[in-house]
């Protein structure tokens, strides 16, 4: 996974830094594996804005991923790795013994032509996805479950990692990417190794049309605005608009909005860091 720098040709180009695509095997997606993908443009179901800054941006489809790799005792065999306009990271297209296709999320070093598998059989290798039970400690780990056979739900973005810490009765101790260490039942599946695309934070767009392709419209700060529209509005000259808060007065940045008594409170053993 590499970054590509642009020669400054024009002021754009001068500091633009996007991924070079080299992992990527295919250019044209698994057809039985796409859907349809509507876009909102920030509208709700009678046409009223209820987003902002949401909008235009290069039609997609939305690519059918596996996250709960129930497939189980049946090995695959890696056939290309994709890009997923969904997403950050890269998917992979794995071919099944019993010929069924699936997409999975890609980890960080699975190759074309690797075999993976899923289950209680498999070996904790990159891309094999295995029971918190069975996982060795201080494992790198992916594509969690919080629930078992829910699916995936944490560590799933461009170069994401938890570390499998200790087991404790029946819950697994995990330190998650955010720096929160909590407990999550052996029963759940987890996938060994890291989220691919490792690189992706360290991208430059050098230019809003790219934002506009992401379907990203301009969003307004709110110290420009006028006090009817922002709590941060208004004032004379440049004025720095007071405590940071959201447009319907909301404090910002380190006010809890955190239910205090929710109740998977007592699964974290400790918060995620600053």
């Amino acid at each position: 996974m590499a970054l590509k720098k642009f020669k400054p040709t024009t002021s754009s180009q001068r500091f633009k830094l996007v991924s070079a695509l080299d992992d990527i095997t295919a250019t044209s997606p698994e057809k039985s594996l796409l859907q349809p993908r509507k876009s909102s443009g920030g509208r709700n179901n009678t046409g009223k804005m209820t987003i902002r800054s949401i909008g235009g941006g290069h039609k997609q489809k939305y690519r059918i991923i596996d996250f709960k790799r129930d497939k189980e005792d049946i090995p695959a065999t890696v056939k290309t790795i994709e890009y997923d306009p969904n997403r950050t990271a890269r998917i992979a297209l794995l071919y099944y013994a019993d010929g069924e296709k699936r997409y999975i999320v890609a980890p960080n070093g699975l190759k074309v032509g690797q075999e993976v598998m899923a289950g209680k059989g498999a070996q904790p290798e990159i891309g094999n996805a295995l029971y918190l039970s069975e996982i060795p400690f201080g494992t790198v780990i992916h594509n969690i479950e919080l629930r078992p056979g829910q699916g995936a739900k944490m560590a799933r973005s461009a170069g994401s990692s938890a570390q499998l810490m200790s087991r404790d009765g029946k819950f697994a101790v995990i330190k998650l990417p955010s720096g929160e260490t909590r407990m999550i039942l052996q029963s759940c599946k987890a996938t060994i190794g890291m989220v691919s695309n490792t690189e992706h934070n360290l991208e430059v767009s050098g230019k809003a049309g790219r934002s506009r392709w992401l379907g990203r419209r301009p969003r307004t700060r709110a110290v420009v605005m006028n006090p009817v529209d922002h709590p941060m509005g208004g004032g004379e000259g440049r004025a720095s608009g007071g405590h940071p808060r959201s447009r319907k007065g909301l404090p910002a940045k380190g006010y809890k909005t955190r239910y205090p008594k929710k109740a998977s409170n007592k699964y974290i053993i400790e918060r995620r860091k600053k």
